[in-house]
């Protein structure tokens, strides 16, 4: 699995910087709007902690993935107590801030658009790059342009893992394709260490290296 942390896909740091705090803090005309949408002070503290995430985000983080900083400061920004916690209620109702807040934000949640979109981008771009990084960072860059909101990052990590897989093998393939009979036999004489043959596993990997890199 590629490190999430050598990709450009948004989280929140351990540390959150005091510039990145201010950037997170709603407008009045944001707080106006969660409130007329709200009917307690917990519901209101989720919907803006929603909005906030999303905006900073692109998509909705699991309530352990936002930190305290952040909660307390967009709490204190809504003039809330220290009590009130972020909790929308029943699954319903915080699908609902979900989709208002999507509407807000202009962003679309389409799945299987998202997958279809990463995929092509990823399938495209392996042609020429082989960093797993740069792949998931390509898709994102899509998906963010397409106002879609963003899925988890295990599905471009898999996505990524996969398409890199089958392009390789479809470029080896062709290369192979085209060598003569000489250069295969050549190209077999590299695999030999001290007269024997590398393994299976070595081999592809020694074949990889010469022939794509």
């Amino acid at each position: 699995m590629t490190s999430i942390e050598r990709t450009a896909y948004p989280r929140f740091r351990r540390l959150v910087t005091a510039r990145e705090l201010a950037e997170l803090a709603p407008t009045p005309d944001e707080v106006a709007w969660a409130r007329d949408r709200s009917r307690t002070d917990d519901h209101l503290l989720a919907l803006v902690v929603s909005l906030k995430c999303f905006q900073r985000l692109g998509y909705f983080p699991r309530p352990d993935q936002v930190p305290e900083i952040v909660l307390g400061h967009l709490r204190r920004s809504v003039d809330l107590p220290e009590s009130v916690v972020p909790e929308p209620g029943s699954a319903r109702t915080a699908e609902a801030q979900r989709q208002l807040v999507r509407e807000r934000a202009g962003a679309v949640l389409d799945p299987e658009r998202a997958r279809q979109l990463a995929a092509g981008a990823i399938r495209e771009a392996a042609q020429v790059k082989n960093h797993p990084p740069d792949l998931i960072n390509v898709a994102l860059e899509l998906l963010v342009k397409e106002s879609l909101e963003l899925p988890g990052y295990t599905t471009l990590d898999e996505l990524a893992a996969t398409i890199r897989h089958e392009v390789n093998n479809e470029l080896f393939a062709r290369i192979v394709a085209r060598m003569t009979g000489t250069e295969r036999a050549g190209a077999e004489a590299l695999l030999r260490v001290d007269g024997k043959t590398e393994s299976g596993k070595n081999r592809g990997r020694l074949r990889c290296q010469r022939l794509r890199f």
